[in-house]
């Protein structure tokens, strides 16, 4: 069975957490303990009906407020296809939060009140979906039993998010009539909607072909680990572990060792105790080199062929996570990209995106908590550095702060630039 990695998204009280406890329900997902549980809850709550969002509002501040605060990972699997759900929080001061979220998703699944349409936050996560590389939405009309389950008005609603989803630069878009609260259309089919004839949404997320553009992506091998047993069982034996990050290599293949340089051809390639001829993007495995190259980890393996020079100027759309600092020019950050870690000048803040009008404010001066903004970043060592956008993988990195070690930012690369041109410019 494949994975699908998606995120849910939306205003808050759209129902984004009854949605995915009802996949759970109805699927029957859901440990007759924690069931337990979450009647236990509900009924705290005073309600009659089970509260399905409880299940995936694991907090004790969320159960009190009634809102999704942090992002709740949840996995669930039914026999035709993995999920492994990220249900990320609807207020605009949790955005960090909904980036961490979509970060690894394949697919955005927004909700809207069919009573209210497509609202801000509609439009706000829609774009934030689109900037983050995810270019299937799925949009949720929820709540259709408080319209009266009229066709008029999710077709008005459609036509209204098709316009927003083409103008944020959103490739793919199905759009979706359901009721989580009863079920209706979630994972069982509703008479009240006999006049939709489309898949119900786990019947379309079974089915949906998500492209994976790594596997397509030239080949990156970011080495973590050097391993040399030294037994007597392999006196010889020097492997470079790590996760294929984009593309393929198969043994034989010529390949280059950035930012070294040096060349060689793959030996081997070793997955747990068995060789394997091809190993792809996604894929743990040990590669043995027909020669002895001085690299380790942080180092990145590349195809012989390709061109691809380590670049040391990176311009980026940075989302500033800290709470207790800004990102301004001249700070001095540390930049953590696939295996590799080098120190960083933050140049220039270029622009931030002002999250509410989808606006670029050039030379704003500094980011803030919650602020996505395009920055120009020069650092200390070269990394092999490709466009999010062609290779999340390594496209994108994290920045730290070198005081405290904790992770302030998260970036998706837009340029970059080599050594020379940096040196030019």
């Amino acid at each position: 069975m494949d994975l699908l990695r998606f995120v849910t998204a939306g205003s808050v009280d759209d129902g984004k957490s009854t949605l995915i406890g009802r996949l759970f329900y109805d699927t029957r997902q859901v440990f007759e303990d924690t069931l337990a549980s979450i009647e236990r809850a509900s009924q705290a709550q005073g309600l009659e009906e089970l509260n399905l969002a409880l299940l995936t509002d694991g907090l004790r501040a969320e159960r009190e407020q009634g809102i999704t605060i942090d992002v709740a990972y949840r996995y669930f699997a039914t026999p035709r296809r993995k999920f492994i759900i990220a249900d990320a929080p609807g207020h605009v001061q949790y955005t960090r939060n909904m980036v961490t979220g979509a970060s690894t998703a394949q697919m955005a699944l927004i909700l809207v009140d069919a009573r209210k349409g497509v609202v801000e936050q509609t439009r706000r996560h829609t774009a934030l979906a689109a900037l983050l590389g995810i270019h299937h939405v799925v949009l949720c009309v929820n709540k259709m039993d408080l319209v009266g389950w009229s066709e008029t008005r999710f077709c008005q609603i459609e036509a209204e998010y098709r316009d927003v989803a083409v103008s944020l630069g959103v490739r793919a878009v199905t759009v979706l009539p359901l009721a989580a609260l009863t079920g209706a259309n979630v994972v069982h089919r509703a008479t009240e909607l006999d006049w939709y004839g489309g898949p119900t949404l786990l019947e379309f997320l079974e089915t949906a072909e998500v492209p994976n553009p790594a596997r397509q992506a030239p080949f990156r091998f970011p080495v973590q680990y050097v391993i040399r047993p030294h037994s007597r069982e392999f006196p010889d034996y020097r492997g470079y572990a790590g996760t294929v990050a984009a593309g393929s290599v198969r043994t034989g293949d010529a390949v280059r060792i950035l930012p070294l340089g040096a060349e060689s051809r793959v030996a081997g390639i070793d997955r747990f105790d068995e060789s394997i001829a091809a190993a792809f993007a996604g894929d743990a495995v040990t590669i043995r080199l027909a020669d002895e190259v001085d690299a380790g980890r942080g180092a990145m393996m590349v195809a012989a062929s390709d061109a691809v020079v380590p670049a040391d100027v990176i311009e980026a759309d940075v989302c500033w996570m800290s709470d207790d600092s800004t990102l301004v020019p001249g700070q001095q950050v540390l930049v953590k990209q696939t295996t590799r870690r080098t120190r960083a000048i933050v140049e220039r803040v270029i622009d931030r995106l002002d999250i509410s009008s989808l606006v670029r404010e050039p030379s704003p001066g500094h980011l803030s908590l919650n602020d996505i903004g395009r920055v120009r970043l020069r650092l200390m060592e070269p990394v092999v550095a490709d466009l999010y956008e062609s290779c999340r993988e390594t496209g994108a990195f994290i920045l730290i702060a070198p005081s405290t070690r904790h992770t302030t930012g998260a970036g998706m690369t837009r340029a970059v630039a080599s050594a020379a041109a940096a040196g030019a410019g």
